[in-house]
């Protein structure tokens, strides 16, 4: 379960970005959207899902892009460019894009995160100097890094290394490490790597495999975080692949068939000696049915669910934290309010799913949809172009900034009671376009 995600000097978000999933105080109704676990005695709680409003090019993906980026940098261990990745977030394989690109002095880029799993909760975090905007030549180098588990350090980077106690993680240690542990701190001290991040390379090899196991995994396998939606594509792995044969799955084409799809049915078919397989629409028009490949057939829209609803099934089955740029680009509202009411809905949602998306589809601005804590906006300053990031709760209930739980938000929003909108007006480009028109 994510709690909180920061970050600063990340793009156009100069200043520290706290993105919370902890719900907010005085906050009251839809307590379906809470979620509770148990750690250590100690009860954390959560929101099960978080809508991001603003206007175009405001940064409301780089939010999304932010946690990608870190999730790369993260898995990878270290501050070197990822030269073969085919992201379409390239700042996560191109560092020098990461630096916000409107200062003119190298300010440290840092990343936080704050989860629970198996039991813990995980905080950790790393701050680089990555240098300008677009200086891929930069001597790039660690500045701090930290890691606590159960709110109890594990070890604290800055100019040195400092390490906790290590009785949180006393199971999760390497073998007999409380008999060598005073050589792996001096080995650990002595052989930092600037570029490196400690937490994969000396901690997880001297320390704990298992604890960064644990990390790897849920970032890897619940922190699913797509940017740019519309270029997904989901594709099939089979562990003993048929050549040229169709893989049908029932869930998927139940999917399909609430969605509207009727006449065909939907499968994955293995091309060549390959064990991965393509989604395609597939025909009964003999036995063994004829298969052509989805986008030559199905509508974009279609596309986008089907290539979705696999990760939807697998955050709600894994407790996994789902996060998507336009989750509802070209999917009508009512499949995604359904959706979103699974996410919400305490008997199907047992193993504490989270969505996260941005829009700029009004229609989720619903008291009885989301809470204020769960409306986030982000505006970018028209004079430093600097992005800023806040929560509808964060207006409070009281005076005339205060934000009741029974206004219409979406009537509000489009007044610019909350921020985050920005008033378009093409009609001078054409009357000036027109007017030379008419002197040619």
């Amino acid at each position: 379960m994510l709690l909180e995600f920061k970050t600063s000097n990340y793009k156009s978000f100069k200043d520290e970005l706290v993105f919370s999933l902890v719900p907010a105080p005085k906050q009251k109704g839809l307590d379906y959207s809470i979620l509770e676990e148990n750690i250590v005695g100690k009860k954390y709680r959560g929101l099960c899902s978080a809508v991001i409003y603003g206007p175009n090019a405001s940064g409301k993906t780089n939010i999304i892009g932010a946690m990608d980026t870190f999730k790369s940098i993260v898995l990878r261990g270290n501050l070197r460019n990822e030269e073969a990745k085919m992201d379409p977030n390239a700042a996560a394989g191109a560092l020098e894009l990461i630096p916000n690109n409107s200062i003119d002095i190298a300010l440290p880029v840092s990343f936080s995160i704050k989860f629970t799993t198996d039991g813990m909760l995980i905080e950790y975090g790393f701050s680089a100097d990555l240098g300008m905007f677009l200086d891929a030549s930069h001597d790039r180098r660690v500045l701090t890094e930290a890691l606590y588990v159960n709110e109890e350090m594990v070890f604290l980077r800055n100019d040195e290394l400092e390490f906790g106690t290590l009785k949180e993680i006393e199971p999760l240690l390497v073998n007999a490490f409380a008999q060598n542990q005073e050589g792996a701190v001096a080995l650990a001290k002595s052989n930092l790597s600037a570029e490196e991040l400690f937490l994969m390379n000396g901690f997880k090899n001297m320390f704990s495999a298992k604890l960064v196991a644990t990390i790897s995994n849920w970032l890897t396998h619940k922190f699913m975080v797509i940017y740019r939606a519309d270029a997904m594509q989901i594709i099939r792995k089979f562990s003993d692949p048929k050549k040229k044969s169709i893989y049908v799955e029932k869930t998927l084409n139940e999917a399909a068939a609430c969605f509207g799809i009727n006449s065909n049915a939907l499968g994955y078919i293995v091309e060549g000696d390959a064990n991965e397989a393509k989604l395609c629409s597939i025909f009964r028009q003999s036995e063994k049915g004829t298969a052509i490949p989805a986008e030559l057939f199905e509508s974009y829209g279609t596309i986008r669910f089907i290539n979705m609803f696999p990760l939807v099934v697998n955050a709600l089955l894994n407790g996994g934290t789902l996060v998507v740029d336009e989750f509802d680009a070209s999917i009508h509202p009512m499949a995604l309010m359904n959706i979103i009411n699974i996410f919400h809905n305490d008997e199907i949602n047992v193993n504490h799913a989270q969505l996260i998306f941005n829009t700029h589809n009004p229609i989720f601005l619903n008291s009885n949809l989301y809470r204020r804590d769960e409306i986030k906006f982000v505006e970018r300053n028209d004079d430093t172009h600097f992005s800023s990031h806040y929560s509808l709760s964060d207006f409070g209930t009281a005076g005339k900034q205060g934000v009741r739980k029974n206004e219409d938000y979406m009537k509000n929003y489009f007044v610019d009671r909350y921020g985050a909108i920005k008033d378009i007006d093409f009609t001078p480009i054409f009357e000036e376009l027109m007017s030379a028109e008419k002197e040619r």
